[in-house]
């Protein structure tokens, strides 16, 4: 095998990336194209009063203008509550709100016509904090809230009526207060963390051609299905009648989850009935959606020997203008900030709250980082203020495997204590080099894959090929090549046998969407059951015509041994059909129902990891260093090792950038660094030196081979195992994020 063939077969999308033939979304040209520009509200919250359009219809090469009366019949659409309209009608709720749509042979004249558009705003009252936005005489961003029903996650949001809380989950167990009053010791925090932005490398790009009572849309979209239902239903179309096809992702980070700009840019191809093409720029995408910011208050209670009695967490997380996602991050973050230990007594309390800024959405490992970047960073404060060893504290209350942290929620599927140890092991295996050095540890357990839908076609050719049909998207992870492998150990054949197609829900089976670190266990375990349908299906085919009992033939590369002798595929096919042509289909289903049931408790596995973090600190600056990382994470079994890794250590670079870089800022919800000029991400030469990833492989997940997920786990420890880091050595607390070198030198300063 060559080296062309030989990376091929590891990455399939790898050769067509690396010389630049990978087709994105803008890559792409429809015949008849027009180029669709977008007119942003600079108000916070106002009243629109009028939209002149007048002067950018009459510049040259201009189609026509999109503004909200053009779209108000439609109504509002959202995959949670529907809140919101396709583009602004009557107010914009936020800085960057889309308000008119220039549609234009170029995006040139698009852009400069867009310069014309007059519009006229009247201020509105406005609430761009959270603690402005709970208040009572809060002015309200959204009156009233249309629930939609288990319409993208099962269930639906609570919300609040007459008030900005658009959502809001509790869970108790135990009894608290009797607990705290037979406390020993009890300890509470308040940490904060901030909006932070996807910054994929490809912005948020959209092509959609309206054709009388049929819609194509070409989106980045991590979610199509997703995408193709809310636009089926806006636009009262038949599902069958909504194509969405995917094509190469560059990167979403769930900031191209459930939908964003797909309803707009369809609406503007429907008022035109030309095919349009909105491509958006990094500033733009970071005026579309970004990370919930939280503020957290987090209450423990332990006993005379440190063992956890009680604890209460409530969880306030800033959902901007539209709810998007919103309510599902709050959910997962109350469940995140409970951790891998033993807690008898429990409160939690998590709300999604509107603000006047820009929307939240998904992010790798909703409500994760921002509920155990709380928790882990709690967890030494308590050890510290009882006299424990944080990491003997830990060991104290960590859950056992197979023991439940709470009565709803699956059983542990992992040892916490493990992960811990190897972590530390991965450190004292090196030496210090400098006594100045701090370290800091902190863990994560996280509840993914509660959606068990998926679906899969598995096609075995004549000449032994094969293709795979799912709704799973390629967005770097590397889904498209597990995939690939699951289909070619399934039927015994070479990896390089099998093709996976890229997404287009024309021809792909339903998949719920690309996220929640599912696809290896939910669309897997469907690839699977699907190559064995197909396998039934040649294997019955070769008993029947060659009159075999079917206990004695297996299948081999290239074809099927009947023990004596191995008959090709070709063979095979051309004698039972006749024809020198054939192929045999394979569908492959997940639901709860799968496995007897076993795949419908929440969560479908534990995601779990250990961060440990080295630091060096410079005193005059308050500049951090981190010289040496070291992560661990239960992953089941690895399918994929290189691209594993790679999924391990790119989650734990984004967790350097909140820990230490990023914060999308606001004043009175003016976004001032939305813009990759302004806004820090990691560079390379900010990844430790020594990055040790170490996978756990106990084979003991739900997937195939007994995989768990992975990818979203290593981005949850970093942070707090940093300011552990910082507390233990240098003795300071850092309780809002990012720990900025101003931070941290006025806090040395403040020290006694």
């Amino acid at each position: 095998m060559s080296a062309t063939d030989n990376m091929s077969a590891v990455r399939p999308d790898l050769i067509e990336k690396v010389t630049g033939r990978a087709a994105y979304v803008t890559d792409l040209a429809i015949p008849g194209m027009l180029h669709g520009f977008v007119v942003r509200s600079p108000a916070i919250h106002a009243r629109i009063v009028s939209i002149d359009t007048s002067a950018a219809r009459s510049v040259d090469g201009v189609v026509d203008v999109l503004t909200g009366d053009d779209v108000a019949s439609f109504g509002c659409w959202g995959v949670v509550l529907k809140d919101r309209p396709i583009i602004a009608i009557d107010r914009v709720r936020y800085v960057g709100e889309p308000v008119a749509v220039v549609i234009a042979e170029t995006i040139e004249i698009a852009e400069n016509a867009a310069e014309l558009v007059n519009v006229e705003y009247d201020e509105l009252p406005r609430a761009t904090t959270i603690q402005e936005a709970i208040m009572d005489n809060a002015p309200l961003i959204h009156e009233r809230h249309e629930n939609l029903e288990d319409f993208y996650f099962k269930g639906g949001a609570r919300p609040t009526q007459n008030s900005n809380v658009f959502h809001t989950y509790r869970n108790s167990v135990g009894d608290v207060d009797a607990a705290e009053a037979a406390a020993a010791y009890i300890h509470e925090d308040r940490f904060t963390f901030p909006a932070i932005s996807h910054f994929a490398m490809e912005p948020h790009a959209v092509i959609a051609d309206f054709r009388g009572d049929s819609l194509t849309v070409w989106a980045g979209a991590q979610t199509p299905t997703a995408v193709q239902k809310v636009l089926s239903r806006l636009y009262q179309l038949p599902l069958a009648k909504v194509r969405v096809i995917v094509p190469f992702v560059g990167g979403g980070f769930g900031g191209k989850a459930s939908v964003k700009i797909e309803p707009l840019v369809a609406a503007a191809s429907w008022k035109v009935q030309r095919p349009i093409r909105i491509a958006q720029s990094m500033i733009e995408s970071m005026l579309t959606c970004r990370r919930l910011g939280a503020d957290i208050t987090i209450r423990t209670a332990v006993d005379a020997k440190g063992r956890i009695l009680a604890k209460s967490a409530k969880l306030l997380l800033d959902g901007g203008a539209y709810s998007d996602t919103g309510s599902a991050v709050a959910t997962k973050a109350a469940n995140r900030i409970m951790g891998p230990y033993v807690v008898p007594n429990l409160r939690l309390e998590a709300s999604a709250v509107y603000t006047n800024t820009i929307p939240g959405a998904a992010f790798r490992s909703i409500g994760g980082p921002q509920a155990v970047w709380a928790k882990e960073s709690h967890m030494d404060n308590v050890a510290s203020a009882i006299g424990m060893d944080p990491a003997e504290f830990r060991l104290l209350n960590f859950a056992s495997r197979g023991e439940r942290i709470r009565p709803d929620l699956r059983a542990l599927d992992m040892d916490m204590g493990e992960l811990m140890g190897r972590v530390t092991q991965s450190f004292a295996a090196k030496a210090q080099s400098s006594n100045r050095r701090a370290s800091g540890l902190a863990v994560a357990a996280t509840d993914p894959a509660n959606t068990p839908i998926s679906n899969a076609i598995v096609r075995l050719k004549i000449d032994g090929s094969i293709l795979v049909s799912v709704s799973s998207i390629e967005i770097g992870q590397g889904a498209h090549a597990t995939m690939a492998r699951i289909a070619a150990q399934t039927l015994k054949q070479p990896p390089s046998a099998v093709t996976v197609l890229r997404t287009d829900t024309a021809v792909a089976p339903y998949d719920w969407g690309t996220g929640a670190s599912r696809s290896t266990v939910v669309v897997g375990l469907s690839v699977e059951n699907a190559a064995l349908d197909a396998a039934d299906q040649i294997l019955e085919m070769v008993a029947d015509v060659w009159e075999l009992p079917r206990e004695s033939l297996s299948l081999v590369e290239g074809g099927i041994s009947t023990g004596s002798e191995v008959l090709t595929f070709h063979q095979i096919f051309h004698r039972a059909l006749g024809v020198d042509s054939g192929e045999v289909i394979g569908r492959g289903a997940i639901t709860p129902r799968s496995k007897k049931g076993a795949l419908a408790e929440s969560p479908l596995f534990w995601e779990t990891s250990a961060g440990l973090a080295e630091i060096v600190v410079d005193e005059d600056t308050g500049e951090i260093h981190v010289p040496r990382y070291a992560s661990a994470a239960d992953v089941g079994r690895v399918i994929n090792r290189v691209a594993a890794e790679g999924q391990d250590e790119g989650a734990a670079v984004m967790g350097f950038g909140h820990a230490l870089h990023e914060a999308l800022e606001f004043e009175d919800g003016q976004p001032i660094n939305a813009t990759p000029i302004d806004y820090s991400i990691p560079r390379i030469s900010d990844v430790p030196p020594v990055f040790d990833t170490i996978l756990v492989e106990n084979g003991d997940g739900p997937g195939p081979g007994g995989a768990k997920g992975m990818g979203e786990g290593a981005i949850l420890p970093v942070a707090p195992a940093i300011a552990n880091a910082l507390f233990s050595t240098y003795g300071i607390r850092i309780t809002d994020l990012p720990m900025t070198p101003e931070k941290v030198w006025r806090a040395l300063q403040k020290r006694s």
